[in-house]
């Protein structure tokens, strides 16, 4: 059945734009590398940290947010209905223009040197207002793009009254909800106080404020980058392999829990700073352990669904079942090596929210190679795997066995990049070395030369990276010239075995009213505090 034109616009229109990102965010990324392992020097008028705030804002927020939501949009109408609603459409178009005039704002911003904040875009140093327009434009269309899901989710439940929503339409919306209530965050401090600051309308900034704010987003922001990645492992994988899905409602619980625990820790990015009382950062990195259980569950739930998968194909032994899985297939190889790397990013990220073993780590590299595995690593080889059978289902085409080839390539040459560069950043951080700083010995200091050959190797390894994204951009257009034909959207059906999902996970005003509680019982009084307790602010710096 021919994919619906007007659908396929939509999502085709957003996987583009992404991978566009990913490709300038990767020249970023490339240049940046090659500095710090002092093995080029940039020519005048390019600065290392506007490299650096382009490379992190283009890749983190630009590609990550138009990926999801086009993946987002073609499982909600593969699911929902079949296609889109006439409403749903003009949410998204709408979504898509100002989150686009967004992204080539603020772009424009940091190539002229007029923002050069990182993605972070700390206070106090200051970028032109244009730029924090640009934000705001970015968010209100990621708003558009979740309420026109909403919509169709809503639509769709009326019309099917008592019936259990499709696992992949539940899984969309619990992502953009987390989204829509975590980004009230960045919109206020952005709205509130970085614009009235940078137009010059009051002379100083409550620097943190800014940032609790900011980590009030920053840290769902991660889980909204995997949310997505999940809703692959744990809805598409099945179907790719041959299996069924393990459970239903272990999978509906296991989102409810990342939404309800994912928004109130952002503190735990703040263990170092002053202005927040102990008891309310430990409070938080409790919260923070508690999204370990969806993610624990979730890895249960996957390898659970391997192994059976497997026994009905005639696995014997212990782990005969491994090779009943499809490892020559992309479509399974990417995101599988995602899930593999996320065991080693899911352990430095308890390291990064532990209190004492964040004082050791903090500010080093240690942390830029943890979010090089999480989302740069088991986030994007996911969305790589996703496209590779997405282009097909929308453009109506077959994957090809010498595209297939080509992906698992891509595939390996990024897991070869990432192994150099993480690896060295975990490394060089565990040693000292600070992370968003350009090349420097600091003076032939002893423990600065000792660092030098991580960061050749980081130079090496982002390189490698480099030569996978232009692979993966080369076959996103290939793919489009692939012979016509029927690719299924992959949706995996749940095992006959599985216990049946309780009605109560879909009681949302009870998951919603949970999160507000967790929220302000975290967020209230350390806000409260800082009101209080705050001196006269910071003026503003431009520090390039």
């Amino acid at each position: 059945m021919p994919y619906p034109p007007k659908d396929a616009a939509i999502v085709l229109s957003h996987i583009i734009f992404a991978f566009a990102a990913l490709l300038l965010g990767g020249v970023a990324g490339l240049l940046q590398g090659l500095v710090r392992g002092g093995m080029v020097e940039l020519p005048a008028g390019i600065g290392y940290y506007q490299l650096l705030t382009a490379h992190g804002v283009l890749m983190a927020l630009v590609f990550t947010t138009f990926f999801i939501i086009g993946f987002l949009y073609s499982g909600i109408a593969n699911t929902l209905g079949g296609k889109l609603l006439p409403a749903t459409r003009r949410f998204a178009w709408f979504g898509f223009v100002l989150m686009a005039s967004g992204t080539v704002l603020g772009t424009i911003m940091i190539l002229l040197n007029k923002a050069t904040v990182l993605y972070t875009f700390y206070a106090p140093m200051q970028a032109s207002v244009l730029f924090y327009i640009a934000l705001v434009l970015l968010v209100v269309g990621s708003w558009s793009s979740g309420f026109g899901m909403i919509y169709q989710y809503r639509y769709w439940r009326r019309k099917h009254q008592g019936q259990l929503s499709p696992l992949f339409a539940f899984m969309s919306i619990v992502t953009m909800l987390m989204w829509l209530i975590a980004t009230i965050g960045v919109a206020a401090t952005v709205i509130l106080q970085f614009i009235p600051w940078s137009l010059g309308w009051v002379d100083t900034i409550n620097v943190m404020i800014s940032r609790t704010l900011f980590w009030y987003f920053g840290h769902p922001l991660v889980y909204f980058w995997l949310l997505p990645a999940y809703i692959c492992w744990y809805v598409v994988i099945p179907k790719i392999i041959g299996g069924k899905i393990f459970s239903d409602a272990l999978a509906r619980l296991s989102f409810i829990l990342l939404l309800l625990f994912s928004i109130p820790v952002g503190f735990h990015h703040q263990l170092m700073e002053p202005g927040i009382s102990p008891l309310w950062k430990y409070i938080q990195v409790v919260l923070t352990f508690m999204v370990v259980i969806p993610s624990l569950m979730t890895a249960f739930s996957l390898f659970a669904t391997f192994e059976i998968s497997g026994r009905e194909k005639g696995a014997k032994g212990l782990f005969g079942w491994l090779k009943y899985l499809p490892w020559k297939d992309v479509r399974f190889f990417a995101p599988f090596m995602g899930m593999l790397i996320f065991i080693p990013a899911g352990a430095g990220g308890l390291i990064n929210a532990s209190h004492q073993m964040n004082g050791v780590i903090h500010n080093t590299l240690w942390v830029t190679g943890h979010f090089h595995l999480t989302v740069a690593t088991s986030v994007a080889l996911t969305f790589f795997g996703i496209t590779y059978w997405l282009i097909p289902v929308i453009t109506n085409r077959v994957l090809t066995p010498a595209m297939n080839r080509l992906g698992i390539i891509q595939t390996v040459i990024w897991l070869v990049g990432m192994f150099f560069m993480s690896g060295s950043m975990h490394t060089a951080g565990l040693f000292g070395s600070p992370r968003r700083t350009a090349y420097t010995t600091y003076n032939d200091h002893p423990d600065a030369v000792l660092w030098m050959p991580y960061h050749v190797a980081m130079a090496i390894g982002g390189t490698i990276l480099f030569v996978a994204v232009i692979l993966m951009v080369y076959n996103i257009f290939a793919m489009m010239r692939m012979p016509k034909g029927d690719t299924p959207y992959p949706i995996g059906e749940v095992s006959d075995q599985a216990e049946p999902t309780p009605k109560l996970l879909e009681k949302w005003w009870i998951w919603i009213v949970l999160v507000v509680v967790l929220i302000l019982f975290a967020y209230t009084i350390p806000v409260l505090e800082m009101l209080g307790q705050s001196g006269p602010g910071s003026p503003p710096w431009v520090t390039w």
